[in-house]
């Protein structure tokens, strides 16, 4: 699966539970697979200096953090026996509680869906340039409601 299109990575707000379902649904026509692996990033409600976070504001330079994304996605597949590979991260304000980062993989046996979907998880957090801005429960912030 060598030299395939880039996918689009990023979407706006949060990553709906929706989409996730209707990954795994995509899939049951796919017969070669015997196992799948879902790494789910979700915003933490975490006490930072005595203040709460509300949400994370995240941003990235796109056109190299989608670079980057595929670089990552392609060193999987070199390395790993995937049959499929999904990932999505959130761009915009994402509120404690949801989602922010999906990563699905997808092969013929279970450990190299979980060890691909690791490699994945921890990669991309050390080389996409995504930022996250915290935003706190006591700053006037208006909620833009995603749905």
């Amino acid at each position: 699966m060598k030299n395939k299109e880039p996918k689009k990575v990023f979407m706006a707000g949060p990553i709906p539970p929706e989409k996730i379902a209707k990954s795994i649904a995509n899939h049951q026509s796919k017969t070669n697979i015997g196992a799948h692996s879902i790494f789910l990033g979700q915003v933490r409600a975490d006490e930072i200096d005595g203040k709460k976070v509300n949400a994370i504001e995240y941003s990235a330079y796109e056109e190299m953090a989608e670079k980057a994304f595929h670089e990552i996605r392609e060193s999987a597949f070199s390395q790993f026996d995937m049959t499929c590979c999904h990932i999505y991260h959130s761009l915009g304000t994402v509120k404690a509680g949801e989602l922010c980062l999906f990563v699905f993989t997808s092969s013929a046996h279970r450990k190299v869906a979980i060890e691909a979907c690791n490699y994945l998880v921890e990669e991309i957090k050390a080389k996409v340039p995504v930022f996250g801005k915290e935003l706190f429960e006591d700053e006037s912030h208006q909620w833009k409601v995603n749905q």
